[in-house]
């Protein structure tokens, strides 16, 4: 790319840099960061927990708005620098606040991604025994507590590894892009189907009800809470990636249309997988909310006795592991290409070198994780095992710290103007006032909020 200034009358990069090939290839790749772990694992459990079609409402409304205006922001601000997060912060200047606010934005994804690979890596394996046909053996309730306990559960952490590694040294259009093409249309076809089955089962209808129509009575300040805190999850806000995603988007590009298709792919997965999940758990249970309030364990120990109950248990089992599976392939793929963006950027590495130490951060911090529900369940970190820590620090303290900086960076320093400028340089910014109101006035404070109540939770001050 010719070194040129943008509208925003920023100097982009003068090195050739890598780039998405246009406007699908970059919203399929950030739907396929967006659309992981916390779509299909972290939602439906959570809206189960916290009031269902409320949840889902609060959510709605949160996504429209303030997850809205942080993924212009950090789009934009990628595209403007053409740097991923250090280099974008550090454009504007050299200061104590430009470094730490893109270290943390960097740093994020580099301790997210090796735990992330971890489940990861139970999904293959549950995958990988749903295949064998042991859909009887998964479903009881010794199962999956003593496969994480166990040393191989290293193994299947490392094979899940290796698919993600694989993919990075491929490069951004040959890896990242190529991939998101197959496996997010693979991925909406599944979850259709597997949502399809599940609503179809006796007694489900109850669950279908319960997620989708809100009941006011269900509503607590824990919901608008839970459902910040899984907006920044699910739309991989605060990780660096929209940064290094930004950077490979072409000047010509949407970034408003591109915004609002990544919306409505991460909103329709959500619901299919709530879909998925929450009426076959209804049609299990009849509604108990001790199986809803299941928590993290929905997906490996509940949903699977759900499906030793249903005639043809196996073929679900292996719909939905294969769709869960591609799910965290493709967030996981995003996470570690942060990091690797960041290590070319800031040290002058090829693609290559810095993929290879991505993958050393992802073998050394994800091995000890998962040691830590076996041969390592000594270690306790603030009273939590490694990767429930590793969880904590990215999730409630960094991830709010990093999304409070870009506001910072956007109301304080690169203004709201330059900010307008570069989206509308191939964008006609239809929610530009609201974009503005949120920024300077309303998302500082929803930041604060989800870090002042995930620390209370954490501590025990507050009931999560």
């Amino acid at each position: 790319m010719k070194e040129g200034k943008t509208s925003g009358g920023m100097k982009k990069e003068g090195k050739t840099r890598s780039s998405f090939s246009g406007r699908l290839g970059y919203v399929l790749a950030v739907a396929g960061s967006a659309v992981g772990l916390g779509n299909i694992w972290r939602f439906p459990y959570l809206a189960a927990k916290y009031g269902g079609g409320i949840f889902l409402l609060v959510y709605l409304i949160l996504m429209l708005t303030f997850g809205y205006a942080l993924i212009v922001s950090e789009t934009a601000l990628g595209r403007m620098t053409r740097r991923s997060p250090v280099g974008a912060f550090g454009a504007f200047g050299k200061g104590a606040f430009f470094r730490a606010g893109g270290w943390i934005n960097a740093v994020i994804p580099m301790l997210i991604v090796p735990y992330y690979s971890v489940i990861g890596g139970w999904v293959t394996k549950y995958l990988f025994e749903y295949l064998r046909g042991n859909t009887g053996a998964l479903a009881e309730e010794s199962y999956f507590p003593g496969f994480i306990a166990d040393i191989s559960g290293v193994l299947w952490f490392l094979l899940f590894s290796l698919m993600v590694t694989a993919v990075l040294f491929a490069g951004v259009q040959q890896g990242v892009e190529r991939v998101s093409r197959v496996m997010m249309p693979m991925l909406v076809l599944l979850a259709v189907f597997v949502a399809l089955y599940s609503m179809t089962r006796p007694g489900a209808w109850e669950g279908v009800k319960y997620f989708l129509v809100p009941n006011p009575g269900n509503f607590s300040w824990m919901t608008v809470v839970a459902a910040m805190g899984q907006m920044f999850y699910s739309l991989s806000i605060a990780m660096g990636i929209l940064y290094t995603y930004g950077s490979y988007m072409k000047d010509e590009v949407d970034i408003e249309g591109s915004t609002t298709q990544v919306e409505v792919f991460d909103t329709a997965i959500a619901m299919l997988a709530g879909l998925m999940i929450i009426p076959a758990v209804f049609a299990f249970s009849g509604g108990d909310p001790d199986t809803l309030n299941a928590g993290p364990s929905l997906m490996f120990i509940t949903i699977p006795k759900v499906f030793a109950s249903m005639g043809f248990g196996t073929a679900a089992g292996v719909m939905f592991f294969l769709l869960v599976l591609l799910a965290a392939l493709t967030s996981a793929i995003s996470l570690a290409e942060s990091g690797v963006s960041t290590f070319e950027d800031q040290f002058g590495w090829s693609r290559r070198r810095s993929t290879v130490l991505m993958g050393i951060i992802i073998v050394c911090f994800g091995t000890a994780s998962s040691l830590g529900f076996g041969v390592w369940d000594f270690v306790s970190l603030l009273g939590m095992s490694i990767l429930d820590f590793f969880d904590f620090l990215t999730n409630s303290l960094m991830m709010p710290l990093a999304a409070l900086a870009t506001c910072l960076l956007v109301t304080r320093v690169a203004g709201l103007e330059r900010i307008a400028r570069e989206v509308e340089q191939s964008s006609a910014f239809r929610r530009k006032g609201m974009y503005n109101v949120f920024m300077k006035y309303l998302a500082p404070v929803c930041i604060v909020i989800i870090l002042l109540s995930s620390i209370a939770g954490v501590l025990g001050w507050i009931t999560m």
